[in-house]
């Protein structure tokens, strides 16, 4: 039997090489699929969630990986730089298609203490902060920069790891005896000698991202800001879009997009934000960090808004036009960590979107996602107070949405329809933007 081509006759690329397997790779994979190209990883786990899409190689066989794709990408910032040099290299010399992102958003992306730096140089507001190489300077940025700080490691660690809070003057020996290694590189965060970064406190309101995607000529295009919820340090929920910040979207995609044609990016990036307030008592975004990959906070994305962020990272790295970035309906995104919960019983809850990521159960692992979209946008509360009722792993939600004694067996039965929570529909009255025709979705403004 004769198989047809299944690629255009002028296009070069078939294959993208993606530098790590995890779920970020699986999803970049699933995206790609649909598009007509196929994807190959380099990730030392035979049994990562993106070996479900595509062939896996051991950093041992580079090479080999190397051959068996056109195009590079990544999914984790900490990808070693070394090997991104190697494919830059290769780019260059034309015989591989490219490496996005570049390696300089790796190289900032990698050290707080450049990142910002660079937020400073391109006049982004940031929380203050000092460097850190002794427990001396450690205490001299505590009178600088008054208590309570956070310590961090300027290089590795995620998700809360490779930080302590310093809320009083004897904290700061332990939090010095616990860094400490980072500066000469001896400890278990990286390998890598680095400075520590002292931050000063400020009061936020909310934690928000902003994710946009870059091509390769230069085009940008901008996701809704979302808000975020952490739990220990890692994330928890993603509302998107984020309520009542409408007036904050501008200076937001101002701020990345001035990051991303600094870098010269192509990809997906985010850029987490905290909103605070400036002398005057308006509200004003200060910068935290940037991710050079596609992002936690973007998921929704997937069913929530025209092109998820996957598809266009995808785009931009095969040289694609992007595609539109609008939310086309209200959702919540909640992490799955550590142990899964009834598929059943999630997908009961009218709206509810089911992703996991195939990972084995164990402690706030994140093994999967789940994203709420009912087509009333007045019913978002009342399914997220449904959701938690059955996560075994509540991830700190259950304070917000405390049970309401609903039964996994009846979450959802034809008499809910007709009795919705009056009270929860009053509270989304009072919320700013979150509004929507019971029949059709309107599409979310920014």
């Amino acid at each position: 039997m004769t198989t047809a081509n299944a690629y255009p006759v002028t296009q070069t690329i078939r294959t993208i090489g993606i530098l790590g397997g995890g779920q970020l790779g699986m999803m970049l994979a699933e995206a790609a699929m649909p598009l007509g190209y196929q994807c190959v990883f380099l990730e030392d786990s035979a049994d990562s969630p993106a070996s479900l899409y595509g062939r896996v190689f051991h950093s041992d066989q580079l090479a080999a990986f190397i051959e068996a794709a056109d195009v590079f990408t990544l999914e984790f910032e900490n990808t070693p730089t070394t090997t991104v040099e190697q494919l830059t290299e290769l780019s260059k010399s034309g015989s591989k298609q490219g490496m996005f992102p570049p390696l300089i958003a790796l190289d900032i992306a990698q050290d707080r203490l450049k990142e910002k730096q660079m937020f400073n140089d391109l006049d982004i507001a940031t929380v203050p902060f000092v460097e850190v190489s002794s427990e001396a300077e450690l205490k001299q940025a505590c009178d600088e920069l008054g208590l309570p700080i956070v310590l961090k490691t300027s290089r590795g660690g995620y998700d809360g790891k490779g930080q302590f809070v310093i809320k009083q003057d004897s904290d700061i020996k332990a939090a010095w005896q616990d860094l400490k290694d980072a500066v000469t590189g001896k400890g278990s965060l990286t390998p890598t000698p680095a400075p520590l970064i002292a931050e000063g406190f400020v009061n936020f309101s909310r934690e928000v991202s902003i994710i946009a995607a870059r091509g390769q000529n230069g085009q940008v295009r901008c996701y809704d800001l979302v808000e975020n919820h952490h739990h220990h340090g890692v994330l928890a929920k993603t509302q998107a879009p984020a309520v009542g910040t409408s007036h904050l979207f501008k200076n937001a995609t101002d701020a990345i997009t001035k990051v991303m044609n600094h870098l010269d990016y192509v990809g997906v990036m985010a850029l987490e934000l905290f909103v605070t307030k400036d002398a005057r008592g308006h509200d004003m975004l200060l910068a935290n960090e940037i991710a050079p990959r596609v992002h936690n906070s973007g998921h929704w994305s997937i069913e929530g808004a025209v092109t998820s962020q996957f598809e266009n990272h995808i785009r931009a790295v095969v040289n694609l036009p992007l595609g539109d970035t609008d939310n086309v309906h209200p959702a919540i995104m909640v992490n799955v960590l550590g142990q899964y919960p009834d598929i059943s019983a999630v997908l009961n809850i009218d709206g509810a979107h089911y992703h996991s990521y195939h990972k084995a159960e164990r402690d706030n692992r994140k093994i999967g996602h789940i994203t709420l979209m009912p087509n009333d946008v007045m019913d978002l509360e009342e399914a997220m107070t449904k959701l938690v009722a059955i996560l075994p792993n509540k991830v700190g939600l259950d304070k917000e949405y405390p049970s309401i004694n609903i039964q996994p067996s009846t979450l959802a039965t034809e008499t809910e329809n007709d009795a919705k929570n009056s009270a929860i529909a009053d509270d989304l009255d009072n919320k700013d933007s979150l509004t929507a025709s019971s029949s059709k979705p309107e599409k979310a403004k920014k």
